[in-house]
């Protein structure tokens, strides 16, 4: 198994790197044939929200590839240096310029097929008050039953929102886990 994404060259010298099982590890990893160093290539995190205003979700139509043109909830990659719920109160600003509180775990995915993580917060808005994001076409507040499905961007968002709406109608929220297998085409 090779570490993905490939990598050519050292990020710390500019050497040449090969695919190797360092001493001491069990997996091949990105070893720069100069100095040594190890680079290691992990999953990425994915941070999302599920904001709702007076039982409305917030759903944002995305401007950016991948998924270009359809719906999600604010969801992208955490930064270094903070923490997960301040990542999801941020993808909420910058993708719907929506103020959220009272952010509670609600789903953690694994989707190992494309290397990602996904943590789903549930979330009050702060006020009514939102508005496409740098990375948006449209933000809008949705009853649940007018969430656009067919239209829906990713896999993960489309089970994330059907546990949503089944624990909103039984008053009962727990941490959801698994493991998605994501659907092509």
């Amino acid at each position: 198994m090779e570490p993905h994404p490939r990598m050519n060259y050292c990020s710390h010298c500019g050497a040449d790197v090969s695919v190797r099982v360092p001493d001491g590890d069990t997996l091949p990893r990105h070893v720069c044939d100069g100095c040594g160093r190890i680079h290691y290539s992990n999953p990425k995190m994915v941070v999302g929200c599920i904001a709702e205003w007076e039982e409305k979700i917030l759903l944002c139509r995305r401007g950016i590839e991948p998924r270009h043109g359809l719906w999600t909830i604010p969801a992208g990659f955490m930064e270094n240096r903070e923490t997960t719920e301040q990542a999801a109160a941020r993808e909420t600003m910058e993708e719907a310029m929506a103020q959220v509180t009272d952010l509670v775990p609600y789903g953690l995915y694994d989707l190992p097929q494309i290397s990602q993580v996904y943590l789903v917060y549930r979330a009050r808005m702060a006020s009514p008050d939102h508005g496409p994001g740098h990375e948006s076409l449209e933000s809008e507040l949705v009853d649940p039953a007018d969430i656009p499905w067919d239209d829906l961007a990713f896999p993960v968002i489309e089970e994330t929102l059907r546990r949503y709406i089944e624990d909103r109608e039984s008053g009962h929220f727990p941490l959801h886990t698994g493991v998605l297998v994501r659907r092509l085409g």
